[in-house]
């Protein structure tokens, strides 16, 4: 009994000793040294320690006592500090500094990529790349009924074939790039071929007898999302109206800002998904503007919209637009002295189809002008409504209908004739059915997916402005009705195959019939 005790009773005295010593509290080392001493003693008395073990035990303990205060007094006088205190650390507070020093670095490990042989920067994981290749075919075939280009080019018509078919092949290429630059924060550059005189075709037609093309910016804009369901964009921007190509052609992207508020758009289960879109984006600023006749050129856009998903099974989503342009209508010159002083008010761009006439007014009266500039005749301001049902009974095949409506609310016989001293019969309606069966949106991540569609369009003169709208259907412009009739295939992920066939003839005016073929080999990465 007494040789198990020893052990048990130095450890503890000397632990007390080491404790009272490290905290250097001179009530503390007092009340320890008498508790040590009596509990000694007691052991003593209770014949479980020889008196001499005890008084071994004693000195023992003073001399480690003596020389750790030497060490304090020491290290005191070197450093010339206050007394050091040493703080006893329990094992489990140890335990939790030494889990939480490994969490922080195995977290900043992660982050990092430590010991990943293809470890790359943080930044290059807020990069997304995206691009496809288009490989075209297109035949433009022309009906032997059809007037001459020179009856068009003479009322201002951009028309440069009518009676000569043409076979046509054409490449495409767009490459993009989005950067998450921090939460809500985002960048998105887009280059593509084409050129920068026509904002509807990024195509680049082969045949250029060796020449190299040229790559335009396409976009650039950066979006904010400061809240849920709020977006805002600024930039040259995708198109953020919910449409089709009746209105706007697929290649056309806004200059401006814009703004989308569409609560509950990110929670799948939602029935009612109510939006709003709204922007204002310049056309054209015009430098030196002569008075108040000439001003800059704007579009105000406004949309609002629901989106209804009773069941998985079926899907509307109707979208209500007004599209208002200001100042595009052209000045007429006042007088022959003036020639050239509102040429400005002409548009930049047109395709075809679009009441005109000449700015100049000495052009007007005697035609004496080579080269006459032509201005729009009516104002434009475009009422819109799109409808689009989705149904998934065969799923994953789907049938959807689009039905896509506008007129141009801004015509006005009265305004017209005082602009340019003409009496234009009003043809502002146009419409748009489509009917497609398959894969809805043909992601092209497998082979075998599939879709068919066939249409009817039918765009009298000033139902939009000819600029923005469909450039394939009819070759570009308004004054057009006729079908459409088209499908995709998938070859392998992400390669698809598909073909187009449009045929149209004019609705008023001077005879023109066009049918479009096109064949598309398509690589998404």
């Amino acid at each position: 009994m007494k040789r198990q005790l020893k052990p048990l009773v130095l450890a503890l005295t000397l632990a007390c000793a080491g404790n009272a010593l490290a905290d250097d509290a001179g009530a503390r080392i007092e009340e320890l040294h008498e508790t040590t001493l009596n509990l000694i003693q007691l052991l003593v008395d209770q014949k479980v320690l020889t008196q001499e073990a005890a008084d071994a035990m004693l000195k023992k303990a003073r001399a480690q006592a003596a020389e750790k205060t030497a060490q304090a007094k020491a290290a005191e006088a070197e450093a010339g500090k206050g007394v050091v205190r040493v703080t006893y650390v329990p094992e489990t507070v140890k335990r939790e500094i030494r889990e939480q020093v490994r969490q922080e670095v195995v977290a900043q490990a992660k982050l990092e990529r430590w010991g990943d042989v293809n470890a790359v920067p943080e930044w290059l994981d807020r990069l997304k790349w995206e691009g496809d290749i288009r490989l075209r075919y297109q035949g433009d075939l022309f009906a032997d009924g059809n007037a001459p280009e020179a009856f068009f080019q003479v009322v201002g018509q951009n028309v440069s074939n009518t009676l000569e078919d043409r076979q046509r092949e054409r490449v495409r290429l767009r490459l993009g790039l989005n950067a998450n630059v921090s939460g809500g924060v985002d960048a998105g550059i887009r280059i593509t071929t084409g050129n920068t005189s026509d904002p509807v075709s990024t195509n680049q037609t082969l045949g250029n007898t060796g020449n190299k093309y040229s790559l335009v910016l396409d976009r650039a804009f950066l979006k904010l999302r400061p809240i849920d369901d709020l977006t805002l964009w600024g930039g040259r921007i995708p198109n953020p109206f919910f449409s089709t190509d009746l209105v706007w052609d697929r290649d056309v992207n806004f200059e401006g800002a814009a703004v989308n508020y569409a609560p509950g758009a990110q929670e799948p289960q939602r029935v009612f998904k109510p939006f709003i879109t709204a922007g204002v984006f310049p056309l054209q600023e015009i430098e030196g503007k002569t008075g108040v006749a000439v001003r800059d050129k704007w579009l105000y856009a406004a949309q609002t919209g629901l989106e209804w998903a009773p069941s998985t099974r079926a899907r509307f989503k109707i979208g209500a637009g007004y599209y208002q342009y200001r100042n595009v209508a052209g000045v007429r010159n006042p007088t022959p002295t003036t020639t050239g002083l509102y040429d400005l008010s002409a548009p930049q761009f047109r395709q075809k189809g679009n009441s005109l006439f000449v700015v100049d007014s000495d052009a007007n009266n005697d035609g004496t002008q080579d080269d006459p500039v032509y201005g729009l005749a009516p104002d434009y301001r475009i009422a819109n409504l799109t409808l689009v049902a989705d149904f998934a009974e065969f799923f994953p095949i789907h049938i959807i209908g689009t039905f896509d409506w506008a007129r141009n609310v801004g015509f006005d016989q009265g305004n017209i004739l005082a602009r340019t001293g003409q009496s234009i019969e009003p043809e502002t309606d146009g419409y748009q059915v489509k009917l497609t069966v398959g894969h809805p949106k043909f992601n092209y991540i497998d082979d075998h997916e599939w879709q068919a569609f066939i249409g009817y369009r039918y765009l009298e003169r000033d139902a939009v402005l000819d600029a923005f709208t469909d450039s394939d259907f009819h070759l570009g412009g308004t004054n057009a009705k006729g079908f459409m009739i088209g499908g995709s295939y998938a070859l392998y992920k992400n390669t698809w195959l598909s073909a187009r066939w449009m045929s149209s003839d004019e609705i008023s005016g001077l005879p023109l019939s066009i049918d479009v073929f096109q064949l598309d080999l398509n690589a998404k990465f």
